[in-house]
Protein backbone atom coordinates (compact mmCIF):
# COMPACT_ATOMS: atom_id res chain seq x y z
CA UNK A 1 0.00 0.00 0.00
CA UNK A 2 1.17 3.53 -0.78
CA UNK A 3 1.40 6.08 2.01
CA UNK A 4 1.64 8.97 -0.46
CA UNK A 5 0.47 9.03 -4.09
CA UNK A 6 1.43 11.83 -6.44
CA UNK A 7 -0.63 11.67 -9.64
CA UNK A 8 0.41 14.05 -12.42
CA UNK A 9 1.41 16.66 -9.83
CA UNK A 10 2.60 19.97 -11.31
CA UNK A 11 3.65 23.28 -9.79
CA UNK A 12 3.73 26.53 -11.76
CA UNK A 13 4.98 29.92 -10.67
CA UNK A 14 3.40 32.18 -13.26
CA UNK A 15 4.81 31.10 -16.61
CA UNK A 16 7.59 29.04 -14.99
CA UNK A 17 7.02 25.34 -14.24
CA UNK A 18 8.91 24.03 -11.20
CA UNK A 19 7.41 20.52 -11.05
CA UNK A 20 6.52 18.79 -14.33
CA UNK A 21 3.64 16.33 -13.84
CA UNK A 22 5.24 13.90 -11.39
CA UNK A 23 3.77 10.44 -10.80
CA UNK A 24 5.03 8.65 -7.68
CA UNK A 25 3.73 6.03 -5.25
CA UNK A 26 5.67 6.22 -1.97
CA UNK A 27 5.30 2.99 0.05
CA UNK A 28 3.88 2.98 3.55
CA UNK A 29 6.36 2.59 6.40
CA UNK A 30 9.40 3.18 4.17
CA UNK A 31 12.19 5.72 4.47
CA UNK A 32 12.07 7.58 1.16
CA UNK A 33 14.83 10.00 0.14
CA UNK A 34 14.28 12.54 -2.64
CA UNK A 35 17.74 13.37 -3.96
CA UNK A 36 18.91 15.99 -6.41
CA UNK A 37 20.97 19.15 -6.93
CA UNK A 38 19.90 22.58 -5.72
CA UNK A 39 17.00 23.95 -7.75
CA UNK A 40 15.72 20.56 -8.97
CA UNK A 41 12.35 20.99 -7.19
CA UNK A 42 12.77 18.46 -4.37
CA UNK A 43 11.94 20.90 -1.53
CA UNK A 44 9.02 22.32 -3.53
CA UNK A 45 7.65 18.80 -3.93
CA UNK A 46 7.98 18.14 -0.18
CA UNK A 47 6.23 21.42 0.66
CA UNK A 48 3.38 20.47 -1.68
CA UNK A 49 2.93 17.23 0.27
CA UNK A 50 2.99 19.19 3.53
CA UNK A 51 0.44 21.74 2.25
CA UNK A 52 2.85 24.68 2.38
CA UNK A 53 2.71 25.04 -1.43
CA UNK A 54 -0.44 24.80 -3.52
CA UNK A 55 -0.70 22.21 -6.27
CA UNK A 56 -1.23 23.70 -9.72
CA UNK A 57 -2.46 20.46 -11.31
CA UNK A 58 -2.71 16.76 -10.49
CA UNK A 59 -3.68 15.02 -7.28
CA UNK A 60 -2.04 14.31 -3.94
CA UNK A 61 -3.30 11.39 -1.86
CA UNK A 62 -2.12 10.50 1.65
CA UNK A 63 -3.39 7.21 3.03
CA UNK A 64 -5.71 6.96 0.03
CA UNK A 65 -7.44 10.30 0.74
CA UNK A 66 -7.23 13.36 -1.54
CA UNK A 67 -5.31 16.15 0.18
CA UNK A 68 -5.14 18.96 -2.41
CA UNK A 69 -7.59 21.22 -0.57
CA UNK A 70 -6.85 20.20 3.02
CA UNK A 71 -4.98 22.43 5.46
CA UNK A 72 -1.47 21.35 6.55
CA UNK A 73 -2.69 20.48 10.06
CA UNK A 74 -5.25 18.04 8.62
CA UNK A 75 -2.85 15.98 6.47
CA UNK A 76 -1.33 13.79 9.19
CA UNK A 77 2.20 15.02 8.42
CA UNK A 78 4.86 16.56 10.61
CA UNK A 79 7.72 18.53 9.07
CA UNK A 80 11.30 19.08 10.25
CA UNK A 81 12.93 22.12 8.65
CA UNK A 82 16.53 22.82 7.68
CA UNK A 83 16.76 25.81 10.04
CA UNK A 84 15.08 23.96 12.97
CA UNK A 85 12.39 26.71 13.29
CA UNK A 86 12.43 26.62 17.12
CA UNK A 87 10.91 29.35 19.28
CA UNK A 88 13.93 31.04 20.95
CA UNK A 89 11.95 32.26 24.00
CA UNK A 90 10.59 28.79 24.82
CA UNK A 91 12.34 25.98 26.66
CA UNK A 92 13.03 22.63 25.04
CA UNK A 93 9.97 21.17 26.78
CA UNK A 94 7.76 24.04 25.58
CA UNK A 95 9.05 23.76 22.02
CA UNK A 96 8.40 20.02 21.88
CA UNK A 97 4.97 20.31 23.48
CA UNK A 98 3.76 23.36 21.55
CA UNK A 99 1.83 21.42 18.84
CA UNK A 100 -0.07 19.60 21.60
CA UNK A 101 -0.84 22.86 23.38
CA UNK A 102 -2.26 24.32 20.16
CA UNK A 103 -4.34 21.15 19.73
CA UNK A 104 -5.84 21.70 23.21
CA UNK A 105 -4.33 18.68 24.99
CA UNK A 106 -4.50 18.83 28.79
CA UNK A 107 -1.30 19.90 30.54
CA UNK A 108 -0.65 16.66 32.45
CA UNK A 109 -1.10 14.53 29.34
CA UNK A 110 1.03 16.95 27.33
CA UNK A 111 3.87 16.81 29.86
CA UNK A 112 3.82 13.01 29.88
CA UNK A 113 4.04 12.89 26.08
CA UNK A 114 6.89 15.43 26.03
CA UNK A 115 8.83 13.45 28.64
CA UNK A 116 8.39 10.25 26.61
CA UNK A 117 9.62 11.85 23.39
CA UNK A 118 12.50 13.64 25.14
CA UNK A 119 13.68 10.35 26.66
CA UNK A 120 13.73 8.64 23.26
CA UNK A 121 15.88 11.48 21.89
CA UNK A 122 18.12 11.70 24.98
CA UNK A 123 16.91 15.24 25.68
CA UNK A 124 15.60 14.63 29.21
CA UNK A 125 18.39 16.64 30.89
CA UNK A 126 17.86 19.59 28.52
CA UNK A 127 14.11 20.19 28.90
CA UNK A 128 14.62 23.41 30.87
CA UNK A 129 17.08 24.98 28.44
CA UNK A 130 16.34 27.35 25.58
CA UNK A 131 17.51 26.83 21.96
CA UNK A 132 20.31 29.38 22.30
CA UNK A 133 21.91 27.17 24.95
CA UNK A 134 22.00 24.07 22.72
CA UNK A 135 24.39 22.72 20.13
CA UNK A 136 23.33 22.27 16.51
CA UNK A 137 22.75 18.56 16.98
CA UNK A 138 20.68 19.13 20.10
CA UNK A 139 18.53 21.76 18.36
CA UNK A 140 17.96 19.31 15.49
CA UNK A 141 16.79 16.66 17.95
CA UNK A 142 14.40 19.15 19.54
CA UNK A 143 12.94 19.89 16.11
CA UNK A 144 12.55 16.15 15.54
CA UNK A 145 10.90 15.80 18.96
CA UNK A 146 8.38 18.49 18.12
CA UNK A 147 7.45 16.49 15.02
CA UNK A 148 7.37 13.16 16.88
CA UNK A 149 5.12 14.39 19.67
CA UNK A 150 2.18 14.67 17.27
CA UNK A 151 2.49 10.96 16.38
CA UNK A 152 2.02 11.67 12.65
CA UNK A 153 1.52 9.14 9.88
CA UNK A 154 4.22 10.82 7.77
CA UNK A 155 7.46 12.60 8.71
CA UNK A 156 8.74 15.15 6.21
CA UNK A 157 12.40 16.23 6.49
CA UNK A 158 13.62 19.26 4.51
CA UNK A 159 17.44 18.86 4.42
CA UNK A 160 17.53 18.51 8.23
CA UNK A 161 21.27 17.73 8.47
CA UNK A 162 22.76 20.30 6.10
CA UNK A 163 23.66 22.78 8.88
CA UNK A 164 25.65 20.22 10.87
CA UNK A 165 29.36 19.45 10.62
CA UNK A 166 30.51 16.24 8.94
CA UNK A 167 30.96 14.17 12.13
CA UNK A 168 27.59 15.20 13.53
CA UNK A 169 25.85 14.50 10.20
CA UNK A 170 27.00 10.88 10.38
CA UNK A 171 25.75 10.60 13.98
CA UNK A 172 22.39 12.18 13.14
CA UNK A 173 21.94 9.87 10.12
CA UNK A 174 22.17 6.93 12.50
CA UNK A 175 19.67 8.58 14.86
CA UNK A 176 17.22 9.30 12.04
CA UNK A 177 17.39 5.71 10.87
CA UNK A 178 17.01 4.38 14.43
CA UNK A 179 13.98 6.59 15.03
CA UNK A 180 12.40 5.50 11.78
CA UNK A 181 12.75 1.83 12.72
CA UNK A 182 11.31 2.52 16.17
CA UNK A 183 8.33 4.63 15.08
CA UNK A 184 7.35 2.68 11.96
CA UNK A 185 5.89 5.77 10.26
CA UNK A 186 6.59 6.78 6.67
CA UNK A 187 9.55 9.16 6.37
CA UNK A 188 10.31 11.39 3.38
CA UNK A 189 13.59 13.31 3.39
CA UNK A 190 14.98 15.65 0.74
CA UNK A 191 18.72 16.23 0.35
CA UNK A 192 21.40 17.12 -2.18
CA UNK A 193 23.90 14.87 -0.38
CA UNK A 194 24.12 11.59 -2.32
CA UNK A 195 25.90 9.79 0.54
CA UNK A 196 23.07 10.79 2.88
CA UNK A 197 20.53 9.53 0.37
CA UNK A 198 22.27 6.20 -0.22
CA UNK A 199 22.73 5.42 3.48
CA UNK A 200 19.28 6.43 4.74
CA UNK A 201 16.88 5.37 2.00
CA UNK A 202 14.78 2.27 1.56
CA UNK A 203 13.58 3.93 -1.65
CA UNK A 204 15.47 6.60 -3.55
CA UNK A 205 13.94 9.18 -5.90
CA UNK A 206 16.45 11.13 -8.03
CA UNK A 207 15.20 14.44 -9.42
CA UNK A 208 16.47 16.86 -12.04
CA UNK A 209 14.83 20.06 -13.35
CA UNK A 210 11.47 19.33 -11.74
CA UNK A 211 11.23 15.77 -13.07
CA UNK A 212 11.92 12.31 -11.65
CA UNK A 213 14.97 10.82 -13.38
CA UNK A 214 14.81 7.46 -11.61
CA UNK A 215 13.20 5.79 -8.58
CA UNK A 216 14.09 2.51 -6.89
CA UNK A 217 16.17 1.06 -4.09
CA UNK A 218 19.55 2.74 -3.59
CA UNK A 219 21.30 -0.39 -4.91
CA UNK A 220 19.11 -0.52 -8.03
CA UNK A 221 19.67 3.14 -8.82
CA UNK A 222 23.43 2.95 -8.21
CA UNK A 223 23.92 -0.32 -10.10
CA UNK A 224 21.66 0.44 -13.09
CA UNK A 225 21.41 4.22 -13.56
CA UNK A 226 18.66 5.11 -16.02
CA UNK A 227 20.40 8.19 -17.40
CA UNK A 228 23.73 9.96 -17.73
CA UNK A 229 22.58 12.41 -15.05
CA UNK A 230 21.95 9.66 -12.48
CA UNK A 231 25.19 7.91 -13.44
CA UNK A 232 27.19 11.07 -12.85
CA UNK A 233 25.29 12.31 -9.79
CA UNK A 234 25.52 9.11 -7.71
CA UNK A 235 28.87 7.86 -6.56
CA UNK A 236 31.97 9.48 -5.09
CA UNK A 237 33.94 9.74 -7.26
CA UNK A 238 31.33 9.73 -9.99
CA UNK A 239 31.14 7.22 -12.82
CA UNK A 240 33.75 7.44 -15.59
CA UNK A 241 32.03 8.50 -18.84
CA UNK A 242 33.91 7.89 -22.09
CA UNK A 243 32.92 8.69 -25.71
CA UNK A 244 32.74 5.60 -27.93
CA UNK A 245 31.32 4.26 -31.19
CA UNK A 246 29.37 1.03 -31.71
CA UNK A 247 30.86 -1.04 -34.51
CA UNK A 248 28.95 -3.22 -36.99
CA UNK A 249 27.47 -6.22 -35.19
CA UNK A 250 26.78 -4.18 -32.03
CA UNK A 251 29.04 -6.21 -29.73
CA UNK A 252 32.18 -4.04 -29.90
CA UNK A 253 32.94 -0.42 -29.05
CA UNK A 254 35.76 1.73 -30.43
CA UNK A 255 37.13 4.32 -28.00
CA UNK A 256 38.54 7.72 -28.95
CA UNK A 257 42.10 6.34 -29.17
CA UNK A 258 41.05 3.54 -31.54
CA UNK A 259 41.15 0.78 -28.94
CA UNK A 260 38.33 -1.80 -28.96
CA UNK A 261 36.15 -2.86 -26.02
CA UNK A 262 33.95 -5.96 -26.13
CA UNK A 263 30.38 -5.85 -24.77
CA UNK A 264 28.67 -8.56 -22.74
CA UNK A 265 25.61 -8.32 -25.03
CA UNK A 266 25.19 -6.70 -28.47
CA UNK A 267 23.56 -3.28 -28.49
CA UNK A 268 20.34 -2.53 -30.34
CA UNK A 269 21.71 0.95 -31.16
CA UNK A 270 24.48 1.94 -33.61
CA UNK A 271 26.68 5.01 -33.86
CA UNK A 272 27.96 7.22 -31.07
CA UNK A 273 27.40 6.21 -27.44
CA UNK A 274 28.70 7.16 -24.01
CA UNK A 275 30.34 4.31 -22.11
CA UNK A 276 30.21 4.40 -18.32
CA UNK A 277 32.13 2.42 -15.72
CA UNK A 278 32.48 3.09 -12.00
CA UNK A 279 36.04 3.61 -10.66
CA UNK A 280 35.80 0.56 -8.38
CA UNK A 281 35.13 -1.67 -11.42
CA UNK A 282 38.17 -0.66 -13.51
CA UNK A 283 40.78 -3.45 -13.51
CA UNK A 284 44.26 -3.99 -14.91
CA UNK A 285 44.26 -4.81 -18.60
CA UNK A 286 45.34 -3.78 -22.05
CA UNK A 287 44.10 -0.18 -22.53
CA UNK A 288 47.20 2.07 -22.41
CA UNK A 289 46.93 4.88 -19.87
CA UNK A 290 49.16 7.41 -18.18
CA UNK A 291 48.79 8.37 -14.49
CA UNK A 292 48.18 12.09 -14.00
CA UNK A 293 47.37 12.36 -10.28
CA UNK A 294 47.08 10.09 -7.23
CA UNK A 295 44.81 10.96 -4.29
CA UNK A 296 45.74 9.26 -1.02
CA UNK A 297 42.55 8.14 0.75
CA UNK A 298 44.29 6.26 3.55
CA UNK A 299 43.50 2.56 3.05
CA UNK A 300 43.38 3.06 -0.72
CA UNK A 301 44.25 5.62 -3.38
CA UNK A 302 42.21 7.15 -6.18
CA UNK A 303 44.20 7.27 -9.39
CA UNK A 304 43.39 9.74 -12.16
CA UNK A 305 44.75 8.68 -15.55
CA UNK A 306 44.42 9.54 -19.23
CA UNK A 307 43.70 6.96 -21.89
CA UNK A 308 45.17 7.15 -25.37
CA UNK A 309 42.90 9.54 -27.24
CA UNK A 310 42.64 11.95 -24.32
CA UNK A 311 39.74 10.50 -22.28
CA UNK A 312 40.10 10.84 -18.49
CA UNK A 313 39.50 7.81 -16.27
CA UNK A 314 39.67 7.29 -12.49
CA UNK A 315 40.11 4.03 -10.58
CA UNK A 316 40.90 2.75 -7.11
CA UNK A 317 44.13 1.05 -6.13
CA UNK A 318 45.42 -0.42 -2.84
CA UNK A 319 47.67 2.10 -1.10
CA UNK A 320 50.62 -0.31 -1.02
CA UNK A 321 50.41 -0.80 -4.81
CA UNK A 322 49.76 2.81 -5.79
CA UNK A 323 51.24 3.81 -9.16
CA UNK A 324 53.39 6.93 -9.45
CA UNK A 325 52.49 10.08 -11.34
CA UNK A 326 53.57 9.76 -14.97
CA UNK A 327 53.60 5.96 -14.86
CA UNK A 328 52.36 4.08 -17.93
CA UNK A 329 50.00 1.19 -17.25
CA UNK A 330 47.19 -0.89 -18.76
CA UNK A 331 43.55 -0.73 -17.68
CA UNK A 332 40.70 -3.19 -18.18
CA UNK A 333 36.98 -2.47 -18.63
CA UNK A 334 35.09 -5.67 -17.70
CA UNK A 335 32.13 -6.12 -20.11
CA UNK A 336 29.70 -7.04 -17.31
CA UNK A 337 30.45 -3.73 -15.54
CA UNK A 338 29.81 -1.39 -18.48
CA UNK A 339 26.90 1.04 -18.75
CA UNK A 340 25.89 2.48 -22.13
CA UNK A 341 23.98 5.71 -22.76
CA UNK A 342 22.69 7.74 -25.68
CA UNK A 343 24.89 10.88 -25.69
CA UNK A 344 22.04 13.02 -27.07
CA UNK A 345 19.09 12.00 -24.88
CA UNK A 346 21.17 10.79 -21.94
CA UNK A 347 18.99 7.67 -21.54
CA UNK A 348 20.34 4.20 -20.87
CA UNK A 349 20.64 1.98 -23.95
CA UNK A 350 19.15 -1.50 -24.23
CA UNK A 351 20.82 -4.68 -25.49
CA UNK A 352 19.26 -6.31 -28.57
CA UNK A 353 17.44 -9.08 -26.67
CA UNK A 354 15.99 -6.68 -24.13
CA UNK A 355 14.96 -4.16 -26.75
CA UNK A 356 13.14 -6.88 -28.73
CA UNK A 357 11.37 -8.14 -25.60
CA UNK A 358 10.22 -4.62 -24.72
CA UNK A 359 8.96 -4.16 -28.28
CA UNK A 360 6.84 -7.32 -27.94
CA UNK A 361 5.37 -5.94 -24.71
CA UNK A 362 7.10 -8.40 -22.36
CA UNK A 363 7.88 -7.44 -18.79
CA UNK A 364 11.64 -7.28 -19.24
CA UNK A 365 13.95 -4.84 -17.42
CA UNK A 366 15.75 -2.19 -19.44
CA UNK A 367 19.47 -2.83 -19.81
Amino acid sequence: MSAIDLIGVRKDYGSQTAIHGIDLALPEGAFIVILGPSGCGKSTLLRMVAGLETITAGELRIGGHRMNEREPKDRGCAMVFQNYALYPHMTVAENIGYPLKVAGMRRAERQARVAEVAASLELGALLGRRPGELSGGQRQRVAMGRAMVRQPRVFLYDEPLSNLDARLRVQMRLELRRLHEKLGATSVLVTHDQQEGMTLADHLVVMKDGRVEQAGTPREVYSRPASLFVAGFLGSPSMNLLPAEVLEGGDTLRLAGGHLVRLAEPLAERGRVTLGIRPEHVTTGGLPARVEMVEDLGASVLVHAQLEGGAAIAFHSPAEAAPARGEELGLGLPPARLHLFDPTTGRRLAAVARAESAHRGLDFPVA
